[in-house]
């Protein structure tokens, strides 16, 4: 259940997250050869974060 729970939330959480990014890109007027750069360190950082907390929370 709470596996089900967690991957749901992270998916949302990573959704919303991508979403800010693309506001960001596009006040900052971020040249279309860097706007992919950013989003691949925004999820790889997100990825860490929710894995991270995923292995953390599953054992403790």
């Amino acid at each position: 259940m709470f596996v089900v729970l967690f991957v749901i939330l992270s998916g949302l959480y990573l959704f919303i997250i991508n979403s800010m990014t693309n506001t960001l890109c596009v006040q900052r007027e971020i040249s279309d050869e860097r706007v992919p750069k950013v989003f691949r360190t925004v999820n790889i950082l997100i990825m860490i974060l929710l894995t991270s907390t995923y292995v953390k929370v599953l054992f403790t």
